[in-house]
């Protein structure tokens, strides 16, 4: 059964009962009467992708867990593993649900010290986590062979979380403000300038056991801008911008001038010449980094991804394949649970799956373009997409694929996006800080933060 989370000032009818010509129509919300407004439609599905990281997290850790199938089927036995990524992610969440009152600000800040309690102990390679944690023990659970060590990009996740913790809670009481030193004792000790392996780019992975092995210099573009920023952000490990300048915008090769269904590209997305990738790309690192009027010598940060988000959307529009349910309601490719497996959906690899984050956390940028999509995701395909912890990971009406299944990383965006589109909560916390601000001053950013 659809199960909503709704107040009092919404009531949904569900018809359980034939039509006329005997067949009957199940779970199905009929919206015609008692139709949720558009702020009550957002608060739910905010409220109920949150129960991801609150009622459903690993019970040990407290900690966001990397899939959770209600078909109850792991096949990899990895109900319980933990992702730094995620868990980053749902620091964020949580921080936006104590501010909305879906939990009291006590309980709260309980979960966020049994979670950072948790990452304390839990391994570290130079003060990065590895991408996958044991959520009984704290213990590395490899993601490949020699990926089994200190994972950069994933750290960085739960370090833009970390800033944000420390800003909320700073000025508060005194267990308030010893979660608050936590986090900022987290977030100097990750040793940025050590994964630069001697050169001037940042290394994504180093391992105990196969050191940089794993050869995976980071160079842009895609999600991983945030990784730079904070290093150059870094009190204590820090980088120099010739990393960034010559690492990540590979000495200016970074830029280009691209246009994907109208809307100018200025940046070189590695692996889609001339398009865009997926639509992940566009949140992970901007979950606290506000790209509102951000800018430097390579892009413009808010138009570069809002022109993303609507080439994606405008790209679905015209549905060139000819999948069912594509359109001006339905749209948004993204790394995400696929019909056969795990698949980085976007423009040039188009299997017919809609990613409801991709268009969800996107609200920022295209806010009546992916409220369309929510509402009728909600109203129309009903249980099909719509569960105990917000929308499902994915679906295809093609392929007629409905798995109840979601995935941490992809339900941590939509509640940070949905708040910073409401209320800029999670962009204020971490721009605001006096770190970030020098870091960004340093790369050459401009920015509204940015004082002199």
């Amino acid at each position: 059964m659809l199960k909503p989370f709704l107040s009092a000032l919404a009531a949904i009818v569900i018809i359980l009962s034939g039509c006329s010509n005997g067949k009957k129509i199940v779970n199905t919300p009929l919206e015609n009467q008692n139709k949720l407004s558009d702020e009550q439609l957002i608060d739910l599905v905010q409220k109920q992708t949150f129960q991801y990281f609150w009622e459903g997290a690993e019970p040990n850790s407290g900690a966001g867990r990397e899939r959770i199938h209600l078909d109850n089927i792991y096949q990899q036995n990895d109900r319980n593993v933990v992702a730094t990524g995620a868990t980053g992610f749902g620091l964020m969440a949580i921080i936006s649900a104590i501010d909305r009152g879906y939990v009291t600000k006590a309980e709260g800040t309980a979960r966020l010290e049994k979670i950072l309690n948790f990452l304390e102990k839990a391994d570290r390679f130079h003060g990065a986590w590895p991408h996958w944690l044991e959520g009984e023990t704290g213990k590395t659970k490899p993601f490949s062979t020699k990926d089994d060590g200190g994972d950069l990009v994933e750290t960085s996740f739960v370090a833009q979380s970390l800033i944000c913790i420390r800003e909320y809670f700073k000025s508060g009481n005194t267990q308030e403000k010893a979660l608050a030193a936590k986090a900022d004792q987290l977030w100097k000790e990750i040793d940025f300038d050590f994964y630069r392996n001697n050169q001037n780019v940042l290394y994504w992975h180093w391992s105990p056991n196969y050191a940089w092995q794993m050869n995976f210099p980071v160079k842009g573009y895609n999600e991983c801008l945030i990784m730079y920023v904070l290093g150059a952000s870094s009190p204590t490990h820090p980088i120099p911008a010739e990393v960034y300048h010559e690492g990540w915008a590979r000495n200016g090769a970074i830029k280009t001038n691209a246009s994907v269904y109208g809307h100018q590209i200025t940046l070189d997305h590695q692996g889609e010449k001339n398009s865009v990738g997926p639509l992940f790309w566009a949140h992970y690192s901007y979950l606290g980094l506000n790209p509102k009027g951000l800018k430097d010598q390579y892009a413009d940060y808010w138009q570069q991804n809002r022109n993303h988000t609507l080439a994606i959307k405008d790209y679905c529009v015209a549905n060139p394949k000819g999948f069912k349910g594509y359109g001006e309601n339905s749209w948004g490719l993204t790394a995400s649970y696929s019909v056969n497996g795990y698949a980085g959906h976007t423009i040039n690899r188009d299997l017919g799956v809609i990613s409801p984050t991709a268009a969800l956390s996107s609200f920022p940028y295209t806010p009546e373009e992916s409220l369309k999509a929510m509402r009728h995701w909600y109203e129309n395909l009903g249980d099909k997409v719509w569960g105990k912890y917000g929308f499902y990971d994915a679906f295809s009406e093609s392929a007629n694929w409905y798995p109840k299944r979601y995935l941490g990383i992809d339900q941590g965006p939509i509640v940070v996006m949905l708040e910073n589109h409401r209320s800029g909560l999670l962009w204020n916390l971490f721009m605001k800080a006096p770190e970030v601000q020098a870091g960004l001053k340093k790369l050459g950013f401009q920015s509204p933060y940015i004082t002199n």
